[in-house]
């Protein structure tokens, strides 16, 4: 089967979040099981130098969206990638969203609506010797993908738009429609229109033929009030369409057996090779070469993933005994609570704004705890991570979190099944007692050393997922209609 997976960031070459580290593993994990993937990517500067010349142009667009578009054809690193390489609007170094300032590009209308739209083209068969039977579009940079494929003229294929954080939505004011080359009924509350404005996550939930999130949990979070932002009537209404399907990860960039970032690798039967790698943590986070347990935060500091919970939660850690270690960039309010707890508790807590690919390979080998408080968690990679790197996740009960981390409570601890801690409500007392939960659990080093074992036994791969999106990009492909 052929695939075109639609997306707007892609690990190793672009990325911002999550959802690059699933773009780019997912083609990999499906590739052996007969899933032919072509990723349709924006040419960012960086995608343009890494792919350099020997990219072969396979389209010419002519004038798409008022600008010259050429599509370019490349392999990198196993990816094979389709290049939407059109200067004038993706030629812009930094953050692919955001201007210097820090605020959205004005024209991100535009330059997403332009991907989706070439896109659309790429499925209806343009590019010569190559055409999908089904696109699977990501999030709502891509989102306009399927609301394209409805309105041609051309008959429409299988789509699948995967929602990987519903808080961000793609909308945009009603004077845009004009310029989206699209029918005057497609601003109606079957197509693009959101309380009057344009709605780009809204127009691909509302036509895209499958839903699927990243974890069960949020699938079914979504459908309710206080996690659908406002868009949980439309996925209620469609809930015979939404799939939850839990996030992989890429076991063999995630491997402590052989991480080439560590200054010491090993394996669950060797845990105490992690020594040398919590000592390096410790060197640069400013901590003390104590015994105490490190708690470590690898996240954008922001409100979404309960940064300011952990923030209040500081001083009662330290007083615990624990130790922190935050690496994170984020809203200025919070950075700057992180940098003061450095100097009201030096040796305690080491704080480094920015991040560090390499770093946070670190702290996962070398802290004992990932701590994850987020108020909501479409699936989280991070606590993957941890499980992985015997790192026990200290999680919120909440989407994808509340999936994949087995908590510790008496039952579990009995059978010996657990791998992390969970906490609810999501609230600052309830973190803080997670948190004496946790430390208390370290102490006794035989319960923990088997919680750490259990969990990097977990299958975090894209296995069993991958299989899950191979059933359902079968069963979308028997409803087509036959050519």
């Amino acid at each position: 089967m052929k695939v075109l997976s639609v997306t707007s960031e892609i690990y190793p070459l672009i990325k911002t979040g999550g959802l690059a580290d699933v773009a780019g593993a997912l083609p990999l994990a499906l590739a052996g099981l007969g899933i032919e993937t072509r990723t349709m990517i924006p040419g960012y500067p960086a995608v343009m130098k890494a792919i350099g010349d020997q990219a072969e142009k396979v389209h010419d667009f002519g004038d798409l969206f008022g600008e010259r578009a050429t599509l370019l054809a490349a392999e990198y690193q196993g990816l094979d990638l389709l290049v939407l390489d059109i200067p004038a609007l993706f030629g812009r170094l930094g953050n692919p969203y955001n201007a210097a300032t820090g605020e959205g590009y004005s024209d991100n209308w535009r330059r997403f609506g332009a991907l989706s739209k070439a896109a659309a083209e790429v499925a209806a068969g343009v590019m010569p010797g190559w055409e999908p039977d089904l696109v699977h579009c990501h999030d709502w940079q891509a989102a306009m993908t399927p609301v394209y494929m409805r309105y041609s003229e051309v008959p429409e294929k299988p789509s699948i738009l995967t929602i990987h954080n519903i808080a961000f939505q793609g909308n945009f004011g009603p004077d845009i429609f004009p310029w989206l080359g699209l029918p005057a009924h497609a601003m109606s509350v079957d197509g693009v229109e959101y309380y009057g404005n344009v709605g780009f996550l809204k127009g691909g939930l509302q036509t895209a033929w499958a839903v699927t999130t990243v974890s069960p949990t949020y699938a079914r979070e979504i459908q309710t009030p206080q996690y659908g932002m406002g868009l949980e009537g439309l996925i209620s209404a469609r809930a015979h369409t939404v799939h939850g399907i839990v996030n992989g990860i890429d076991t063999d960039v995630w491997n402590p057996t052989t991480d080439q970032t560590l200054v010491s690798r090993y394996t669950p039967s060797r845990l105490r090779l992690r020594q040398p790698n919590r000592q390096v943590l410790s060197e640069r986070f400013g901590l003390d070469d104590d015994d105490s347990p490190i708690f470590c935060v690898v996240s954008r500091l922001t409100w979404q993933k309960g940064m300011d919970l952990l923030a209040e939660a500081i001083g009662p850690l330290v007083a615990m005994g624990g130790k922190l270690a935050v690496l994170g960039t984020g809203e200025h309010q919070l950075e700057e609570t992180f940098r003061n707890a450095v100097r009201l508790y030096p040796g305690r807590v080491g704080t480094i704004i920015g991040y560090d690919e390499t770093l946070s390979h670190i702290q996962q080998a070398g802290a004992d705890v990932i701590v994850i408080p987020s108020r909501f968690e479409p699936c989280g990679l991070t606590q993957l991570y941890g499980l992985r790197y015997g790192c026990v996740p200290l999680v919120a009960r909440t989407g994808g979190l509340a999936d994949t981390v087995i908590d510790a409570n008496p039952a579990a601890l009995d059978v010996k099944v657990a791998t992390g801690i969970q906490f609810s409500p999501v609230e600052t007392w309830s973190l803080i007692h997670a948190l004496r939960r946790t430390i208390n659990l370290f102490e006794d080093k035989k319960t923990w050393m088997h919680m750490q074992k259990q969990g990097m036994k977990s299958d975090v791969s894209w296995k069993s997922s991958a299989k899950l999106y191979v059933d359902l990009y079968s069963s979308l492909k028997m409803m087509a209609p036959k050519s």
